[in-house]
């Protein structure tokens, strides 16, 4: 199961669970599941340099919706793997689709999407995406029968 998980999900971020991330009823915080798609979204946005300039143009990635799907709790210790895929791209936003996989219950725990807005810091205004940027944002994008 991990290693079809990581076939079909090449780009994805490595997450030990803390125990201080379980809540009363012992398991990950519902919460938590958005810190480890934050921390795979940033991983993803460094691997394709899109906070390379934004100190110099003033324009980057905020979110305007984040979800989460939850199919089977997960406990300390474990490690999980949160892979990212693209879906969505349009002139100014995209949507980013998290697939969260326990190593310890070799199955998907977590399903989450965040829409990603481009927005110029400068001016207080949605800005459009780069041709640069489409490119590869579509190469990392999920095709309709996944």
């Amino acid at each position: 199961m991990l290693e079809q998980f990581i076939a079909e999900n090449p780009v994805h971020t490595e997450i030990s669970v803390a125990w201080g991330e379980m809540d009363a009823l012992q398991h990950v915080n519902n919460v938590v599941y958005f810190k480890y798609f934050e921390t795979a979204r940033i991983d993803f946005f460094n691997q394709i340099n899109l906070l390379g300039d934004l100190q110099t143009t003033q324009v980057g990635p905020i979110l305007s919706d984040n979800h989460a799907r939850y199919k089977r709790p997960v406990t300390f210790p474990d490690t999980l793997l949160v892979s990212v895929k693209i879906s969505d791209i349009k002139a100014d936003r995209f949507m980013m689709n998290y697939t969260v996989f326990s190593k310890t219950q070799a199955a998907a725990t977590t399903l989450g999407s965040s829409q990603v807005v481009m927005f110029n810091f400068k001016t207080g205004k949605k800005a459009t995406l780069s041709p640069e940027l489409i490119d590869v944002l579509r190469s990392y994008e999920e095709t309709a029968n996944e």
